[in-house]
């Protein structure tokens, strides 16, 4: 996130440097802000105070709120809407909470105020962005994506953690990992150093069944079908090399030699997915892995029969 702007290099024609013009660095600027500047960063453009009102008030600026304004059209994408909350709280804020976890695509974006964090009690308030305010808030928990400044994963899960119910902080927790945001020890040593708060009863004890790194509502599924089964704790998207080629299993017991497969419509329903599947069964099978496939169906509707069946294929008790 830029809080002011760098004078771009003059350019030089025909020996003579040429300054850019103010609305030259004002594109240039907001190209690489997702449309959205602050009132100082429009002055730091070369803009006065009136010709920043005269352009919001023929639609060259749209303001979004106090000091931020996008720039060109009063519709910026979400990228956009939330960096704008950002720069409206000041420099000492950072998204947060469920903006935060949407950005990091941890969680689905929902019809919800903007979040921001805001480091000491000074800054004013905003009437549509939610506003935490913090007297700590450390550079460990802090990043920048996307060109926001964000509270990091870590952060941002242990943030959301009271509001979110026991399963969809799981399936958050669990979506985090598959997508390398976080790994357990990043969640563990951040749930130490905030010390107690409302939420982590909950994380504690998802933490402490290890890593589960799925990447579907339905992985997520038959992982809890396998583990409240009785079944020791599997490998979880785990890679492997067979013959030169990657392959990552969804769950897998090693010493029996024994894979589980979640055939879901979004990963498998399609001619190329299904013929990679058969391709990576058969690679498997040819290296000693036998591999049991299970649908949302059989994981959902037929619990019983599909346990029994994943029984008798030798998966380990706890």
């Amino acid at each position: 996130m830029a809080t002011s702007y760098t004078e771009r290099r003059p350019i030089n024609r025909g020996g003579r440097k040429v300054v850019a013009r103010p609305d030259e660095r004002l594109a240039d600027l907001a190209a690489d802000e997702w449309s959205v500047l602050s009132v100082s960063e429009l002055l730091g453009c070369g803009l006065s105070a009136r010709e920043i009102q005269r352009r919001s008030a023929n639609g060259r600026l749209h303001r979004m709120h106090h000091g931020v304004y996008a720039v060109g059209h009063a519709n910026p994408p979400l990228e956009g809407r939330l960096l704008a909350a950002v720069k409206a709280c000041g420099p000492y804020a950072a998204l947060s909470h469920f903006s935060a976890a949407v950005l990091w695509e941890i969680l689905k974006a929902e019809d919800r105020l903007p979040e921001v964090t805001v480091l000491g009690q000074g800054t004013r308030g905003h009437a549509a962005i939610r506003t935490h305010r913090t007297s700590v808030l450390d550079p460990i928990d802090l990043r920048t994506h996307k060109g926001i400044r964000v509270t990091s994963p870590a952060r941002t899960i242990v943030d959301v953690a009271p509001s979110l119910t026991y399963p969809a902080l799981r399936r958050t927790v669990r979506q985090a990992q598959g997508m390398h945001r976080v790994s357990v020890p990043q969640l563990i040593e951040t749930v130490n150093r905030l010390g107690p708060r409302r939420g982590t009863r909950n994380l504690r004890r998802i933490l402490s069944t290890g890593p589960a790194p799925t990447r579907s509502e339905l992985e997520d599924v038959v992982l809890d079908l396998i583990l409240n089964g009785g079944f020791e704790h599997p490998d979880v998207n785990k890679p492997l090399v067979l013959d030169s080629r990657r392959v990552k299993p969804d769950f897998r017991w090693p010493a029996q030699r024994l894979v589980i497969e979640a055939d879901g419509a979004a990963w498998h329903d399609n001619p190329v997915a299904r013929e990679d599947d058969a391709e990576r069964q058969a690679l498997l099978e040819a290296h000693g892995d036998r591999v049991l496939r299970v649908t949302w169906e059989q994981a959902v509707v037929r619990r019983a029969e599909t346990l029994a069946r994943i029984q008798a294929a030798g998966a380990p008790p706890t």
